[in-house]
């Protein structure tokens, strides 16, 4: 018997984040202190209190790895430009490395854990869902790149905040979760320091004029939608799933979706695109950062939740501007001064998210082999 539960020990994903119940039944010190508005004194003594109550290990981790992901989406872009200035423009292409490169690593993984029978069985019954998840991925990372070819910049970085709400519908549609008001404030915070971004960027005139607006804008609203509807299913795949499974599924599927994609849309472009030791550098460098983000938001997303990793990319514009400033070393620019408040309004946003409701309540982490592959290996021990 104890052979047998070492054995089903092995199909739970259980070092990247523990266990989360509903909040009724928390431990006392997972629940925020409540304020007290008696009086003055005690409403300072409680406020306090629940300021120290935010700091957990948890919630910390969240932050940090909210600004890492925000980081590997600063790399992404930069890259993404210098790749274009250097005469390549092979966006669908550029993202096959990435989905690829989730393939070899995470697939492997998932063979040795379940066996290949299991492996396989895990395609025939659970594929289809993995399917719609890297389509709506690949499609989702296609249109918005398509948007910046065909609106301006305004549009982009407004439109592209469509993902919140988008996130937070298909989070109540999966797991029902509650979202308490100060969890919209901290969004609603969060998107006003991306108002003063836009803000600052318009006063320094850096908006481009669009070339056909209304379609760049409804690339946009699609692609921001189906990220939105992405980070979603992601969320409640990997609360459920071993993170090695969902993600090896997405790189599997994505890697044949964008294959096909890049092949019809792009073949011709393959062949004038310069290829030297600079692009191969760039695209190193990019897919570098996006496998670190497609590895860390998972784990974001456990610790957290989507709407959390999702907010918390609205940071990446000011990691853009310390790009440009300290590594290019471009002397002669000068920031305008709207964009460190607007990083500090987000950073508090993203405080005010969790003022109330805890990273141990947005839903259960249960990740644990399909039942069908643990009945398997069961069989065959028998």
């Amino acid at each position: 018997m104890s052979e047998s539960l070492d054995h089903k020990r092995d199909f739970e994903d259980t070092g990247s984040a523990p266990s989360v119940v509903d909040a009724s039944d928390l431990p006392r010190n997972s629940v925020r202190p409540p304020i007290d508005y008696s009086s003055p004194a005690a409403f300072t003594t409680s406020s306090w209190a629940r300021w120290k109550s935010l700091w957990t290990r948890r919630f910390t981790l969240s932050l940090l790895a909210g600004q890492v992901v925000s980081l590997c989406i600063t790399v992404t872009n930069v890259t993404t430009t210098e790749l274009v200035s250097r005469n390549w423009v092979l966006p669908t292409t550029q993202t096959w490395f990435l989905y690829c490169s989730l393939f070899l690593v995470y697939t492997p993984y998932t063979i040795y854990k379940y066996g290949l029978k299991g492996w396989g069985q895990m395609i025939y019954k659970d594929g289809w869902k993995y399917f719609i998840l890297a389509a709506s991925d690949v499609e989702g990372n296609f249109l918005v790149v398509k948007a910046y070819n065909y609106t301006d910049l305004l549009s982009c970085m407004l439109l592209d905040a469509w993902a919140i709400p988008v996130c937070l519908f298909f989070c109540w549609v999966y797991m029902r979760s509650k979202y308490h008001w100060t969890q919209v404030l901290g969004i609603l915070v969060c998107v006003g320091g991306l108002g003063l971004l836009v803000s600052s960027d318009m006063l320094t005139d850096k908006n481009y004029p669009a070339l056909s607006k209304g379609k760049g804008d409804a690339f946009m609203i699609v692609g921001a939608t189906l990220y939105g509807f992405t980070n979603a299913t992601e969320e409640f795949f990997v609360r459920r799933s071993p993170l090695y499974e969902v993600v090896g599924q997405l790189g599997m599927w994505g890697t044949l979706i964008n294959g096909i994609q890049a092949a019809s849309l792009e073949h011709v472009d393959m062949t004038t695109a310069s290829w030297n030791g600079a692009t191969i550098g760039f695209l190193a460098a990019y897919t570098a950062a996006m496998f670190i983000l497609y590895t860390v938001a998972p784990l974001l997303y456990r610790m957290a939740s989507s709407p959390f990793y999702n907010i918390s990319l609205l940071t990446s514009d000011f990691y853009g501007l310390l790009f440009v400033l300290r590594i290019c070393e471009i002397d002669h620019y000068s920031p305008y001064w709207l964009y460190f408040p607007a990083f500090c309004v987000v950073v508090v946003g993203l405080i005010i998210y969790f003022w109330h409701a805890t990273p141990e309540e947005q839903g259960k982490i249960e990740p644990q082999a399909p039942a069908y592959v643990r009945r398997m290996h069961m069989d065959d021990q028998v």
